[in-house]
């Protein structure tokens, strides 16, 4: 019974000694590869486009004011309507302006009558001392009082001048063909002259629209005012608040006179068609304009970007291991990355899997188009 307890200890003690091997092995064992998906690094044609917030302005604008006080008397317009240059819009009262251009006129014929016999009383005194008929004196008193008629006709003729620009005043024209807004007088309304806000009318096609560049770029801009654009040209494209794209081109119409010394800023204005009336002065959206560095680029998968403590990297499949590459990131394009520098074209770039790897771990690359699984466990086949 004793040999045999023994036995049974002995036997016991190797198994332990085995697995507690096995445990061992087990430990020290590499970890197996990462299952990773790659592609191919490619260089395509890669369109981008800088973008800026931009202003939707009118190239004609003006705010509607009268120029003489008085009583709305007339409305000649529908509001939101589009209007003639010439149009009348407004009608002050104009009895006083009237009455004061009649009594103007009558004191200018009064003042020319006057003149007029000041001028022949002249001519007589003048021939009467040529005949020594008459004293001197009086005859220059005449000439004296027919210079002073000729000035009263001029200062009567001003007066009238001014009655009737006055009288024209009252009236409110369209000063250019545009769209009028929303009146902000009704009628019977006091208006005074200079300050009170009749209403805004401005033009809709073409339309402007403004944006701010770095004082560095004015070189790039232009070059750009001085291109000849056309009706396919994509160079400069307007993005509409609800992220629609405008489908109009533009075409630089000027850059502003000077750089704003507080933001070191200069303001760009783009013209661009408008023939359906979709662009709205004041309207805000984004200006896209194509990128000088756009062309044949190296592009990959956005996800295959990893980004460590502000560096941009990416892992590259060298035959059953990745390495590690640091990169750098040009724009993005949809689901996709512009790569200027740091991968060469058909290097294979993980981009499934990347969380799990570093760098020189091996890796097991799956089919194009199949799942990553994931890698196994001690405890995977139980």
């Amino acid at each position: 019974m004793t040999t045999k307890y023994l036995a049974m200890c002995a036997m016991a003690a190797l198994l332990a000694s085995a697995a507690c091997g096995k445990q061992d092995e087990k430990k020290n064992a590499p970890p197996p590869p990462t299952p990773v998906s790659v592609v191919t690094a490619r260089t395509t044609d890669a369109v981008y486009y800088d973008q800026y917030p931009a202003t939707v302005v009118a190239l004609k604008s003006v705010e509607l004011r009268s120029q003489v006080t008085g009583f709305i008397t007339g409305l000649y317009f529908q509001e939101g309507d589009l209007v003639p240059a010439g149009k009348v819009l407004y009608e002050i009262d104009k009895r006083q302006y009237e009455g004061a251009y009649q009594q103007a006129l009558a004191n200018l014929r009064s003042a020319q009558a006057s003149a007029q016999n000041a001028q022949v009383n002249q001519v007589r005194y003048q021939r009467l001392l040529q005949q020594d008929a008459v004293a001197r004196q009086l005859a220059e008193n005449a000439t004296t009082t027919a210079s002073t008629a000729s000035a009263q006709v001029a200062a009567a003729q001003a007066a009238v001048n001014i009655a009737r620009t006055n009288l024209g005043f009252a009236t409110i024209k369209a000063p250019f063909a545009g769209r009028i807004g929303i009146s902000q007088v009704r009628l019977g309304a006091q208006v005074s002259a200079g300050s009170t806000l009749l209403n805004t009318i401005s033009t809709e096609n073409p339309i402007a629209v403004d944006f701010a560049v770095n004082e560095t770029d004015i070189p790039r801009f232009t070059t750009l005012l001085n291109q000849k654009g056309g009706a396919s040209d994509s160079t400069l494209r307007f993005v509409l608040p609800n992220g629609q794209l405008y489908n109009q081109p533009g075409k630089i119409q000027t850059i502003d006179r000077g750089v704003d010394s507080q933001t070191g800023t200069i303001t760009v204005r783009v013209q661009f068609a408008n023939p359906q009336h979709q662009l709205k002065d004041g309207l805000s959206g984004v200006l896209k304009v194509l990128n000088t560095k756009s062309g044949s680029r190296l592009v990959i998968p956005n996800k295959a970007i990893v980004e460590q403590m502000g560096e941009n990297f990416v892992y590259v499949a060298l035959g059953d291991s990745a390495k590690q590459r640091k990169v750098q990131l040009g724009p993005r394009l949809r689901d996709e990355i512009v790569i200027l520098n740091g991968i060469r074209d058909g290097d294979k770039i993980v981009t499934e899997g990347v969380q799990k790897l570093r760098d020189g771990g091996k890796i097991q690359i799956s089919a194009p188009g199949a799942p990553v699984a994931a890698p196994a466990g001690p405890g995977a086949g139980k």
